[in-house]
C-alpha cells in the first residue's frame, strides 16, 4: 500500500484508505477503481473488500519506517475526506505527517467542503499540502472550499480536464496541476484550454505543472507543451 510512483509530480504513494465511488464526471474513468479490480484478480489482501471504503489502520505509521525524504501521495486508491473516513482517522493520518517532517505530503478530494467542514479540528504544518479536483467548470465550487482550509500548499488537480475551466479563480492558490485522461474510453483534452490555465497561472504567479496529454496510450502523446515541459513547483514561505 505504499510504494515508489510513476506519477509525474510525486515520488511515492501511501494509501492508508483504499476504495471510493464515483463523485462527478471526472470520475467516470476512474483509474484507482481500475487498478483495484486488477488486484482483487491478483489476490491482493488489501482489496478483500473490492473498492468499497476500507481503513488500514496497520499502514498510518509506516512513512516513519522511510528515512530519505520524498514527496507522499496520500490516498491515491481512495480519497481521505470521504464520507465512510471517520475523522478520528484523518487526525491519525494528520499526526503521522506532522511526526515526520522530512516527507512532503500531496492529498486531494474532491469533498471539498468536508475538507472545509474539518479543517479546524486537523493539524496543519507545511509538509502538508492540500488539493482538489477540478475537472470542468460545473465544479470550481470545489476551489472556494480549498482556499478557505489553513493548508499552508493549496492546489489543484485539473486532470482529467474534460472542459475548459472559464470560470477559474486562482486567489489563495499556490500550484495547478493539468492533465489529459488516459486509459480505456479517454476523453479529449483541447491545448487552449491547457493554454489558458497556464497563462492564468503565469499571470498570477502560480506554479505550473503539465502532466500529460493523455488518451489511451498516453506515451504516444508526451506532455510537451508549446516545445517545452512544464514542471513547477510551489515555493514555501513559512
Amino acid at each position: 500500500m505504499a510504494g515508489n510512483s510513476s506519477i509525474e509530480w510525486t515520488d511515492a504513494t501511501w494509501n492508508p484508505v483504499t476504495g471510493c465511488n464515483k463523485l462527478s464526471q471526472g470520475c467516470k474513468n476512474c483509474y484507482a477503481e481500475r487498478m483495484a479490480k486488477r488486484l482483487v484478480a491478483m489476490g491482493n489482501p488489501r482489496y478483500k473488500n473490492g473498492f468499497n471504503v476500507t481503513l488500514h489502520y496497520d499502514l498510518i505509521d509506516l512513512p516513519y519506517k522511510w528515512r530519505k525524504p520524498r514527496k507522499v501521495f496520500v490516498n491515491s486508491m481512495s480519497d481521505l475526506f470521504h464520507k465512510q473516513v471517520p475523522l478520528e482517522f484523518i487526525q491519525k493520518v494528520f499526526n503521522t505527517m506532522i511526526g515526520t517532517p522530512q516527507h512532503t505530503y500531496q492529498f486531494l478530494t474532491k469533498r471539498s467542503e468536508r475538507l472545509l467542514k474539518l479543517s479546524p479540528n486537523l493539524p496543519w504544518a507545511p509538509n502538508i499540502w492540500a488539493g482538489t479536483s477540478v475537472e470542468n467548470d460545473d465544479v470550481t465550487f470545489r476551489v472556494n472550499h480549498l482556499r478557505k482550509t489553513p493548508a499552508f500548499i493549496r492546489f489543484l488537480s485539473c486532470e482529467p480536464l474534460i472542459g475548459p475551466l472559464t470560470n477559474l479563480d486562482l486567489e489563495g492558490i499556490h500550484w495547478v496541476i493539468v492533465g489529459g485522461e488516459s486509459g480505456p474510453g479517454a476523453r479529449p483534452i483541447e491545448a487552449d484550454w491547457v493554454r489558458y490555465i497556464r497563462d492564468k497561472c503565469e499571470k498570477e504567479d502560480v506554479a505550473f505543472f503539465f502532466k500529460q496529454w493523455g488518451g489511451v496510450q498516453k506515451h504516444r502523446f508526451g506532455r510537451i507543451l508549446d516545445d517545452r515541459t512544464y514542471d513547477e513547483y510551489p515555493i514555501i514561505t513559512v
